[in-house]
């Protein structure tokens, strides 16, 4: 029983984590004319939660940071595009869990940000009937591959230091 109010609280703190980037986030200015691109700050805890929690814990996490996430910026048609991101990224990076080895996590999180992108691209087009939107495609890969790698080389950071504070721990 230990174990599981451990993993809850655990699991309970990272998605309070994301949730308070995502917020933060929010207060940043968007310094590009095209709308949606932003870094995904957040998405650091949910590269960091694939290579250490079950694939429904940090489903859970992702789930209620993008519910929680649109009701706080007061924005909830934005959850559509945002789960159909999340939800691609996160299958995508579970999958890739398999063949890139925690070292190379940031390699998972570019990827994982190019997956978000194409889930927010594919709902805008069944949303919107507009295929002119697809023009906007290749703007969201090119800043979906630098922000997953920045926060592919962040999560890969703070792997690197809870690692080293745990082995001092022992």
């Amino acid at each position: 029983m230990k174990n599981t109010t451990r993993r809850l609280l655990e699991l309970s703190l990272l998605t309070a984590v994301a949730l308070i980037i995502f917020a933060v986030e929010l207060q940043i200015p968007n310094p590009f004319p095209i709308p949606g691109i932003k870094l995904g700050l957040s998405n650091i805890v949910t590269v960091y939660a694939v290579y250490h929690y079950r694939w429904y814990e940090v489903s859970s996490i992702v789930l209620i940071r993008v519910v929680l996430g649109s009701v706080f910026s007061g924005n909830i048609m934005a959850m559509i595009y945002s789960l159909a991101g999340a939800v691609l990224c996160l299958v995508g990076m579970l999958l890739l869990k398999r063949i890139i080895d925690e070292r190379h996590l940031w390699i998972a999180s570019v990827f994982g940000a190019l997956l978000h992108n194409t889930g927010q691209m594919i709902a805008a087009l069944v949303i919107l009937h507009t295929p002119q939107l697809i023009a906007y495609y290749p703007f969201l890969l090119l800043s979906g591959c630098l922000a997953g790698l920045f926060t592919g080389l962040c999560a890969q950071a703070l792997v690197a230091k809870l690692d080293k504070i745990n082995k001092d721990k022992i």
